[in-house]
């Protein structure tokens, strides 16, 4: 394992905090020391892009999260990012009234789907804003349905 070290440099021109990391190599300790130190704010995540760089993200700009082998993985509408958090952490962080679960590896933000198809008995269909699909698991079709019974009363 490797050593981490650390310093306090005084610099009164500053008005911010400063951390840098420095490294041989960007491998996940980096990634998750940068990701720890860095201060979203709380409608805000952090995540990383397929170079390892962090990013924050805008909860309203997801539009899926998606556990894929054993990666969470969140799609926005300027791309795809990654996190270290469990789904199940991450949704307790997401506003219920926006994002729903539709199967136990996929979270949908409410407001970036464009239809719903329910054609097919026991199943349901959901066509989402960037063009892609994903299915809902029988177990969650009930409370997507009392979502949208809700949403048909509010109007």
């Amino acid at each position: 394992m490797k050593r981490i070290t650390t310093r306090f440099e005084y610099d009164p021109s500053l008005d911010h905090i400063e951390v840098i990391v420095r490294a041989s190599e960007k491998d996940d300790r980096v990634t998750e020391l940068l990701e720890n130190f860095s201060c979203a704010p709380a409608n805000d995540l952090l995540a990383y892009d397929d170079d390892g760089n962090v990013r924050t993200l805008i909860f309203e700009d997801i539009i899926l999260v998606s556990v894929f082998r054993k990666d969470l993985v969140i799609v926005t509408e300027n791309g795809k990012f990654h996190t270290r958090k469990s789904l199940q952490n991450l949704e307790k962080e997401l506003d219920p009234d926006v994002f729903i679960r539709v199967s136990r590896y996929e979270i949908v933000n409410i407001r970036k789907i464009l239809q719903y198809d329910f054609s097919l008995p026991g199943t349901l269909r959901i066509e989402l804003v960037n063009g892609m699909e994903t299915w809902a698991s029988r177990r969650c079709i009930p409370l997507i349905r009392k979502w949208l019974m809700g949403k048909e009363g509010s109007e």
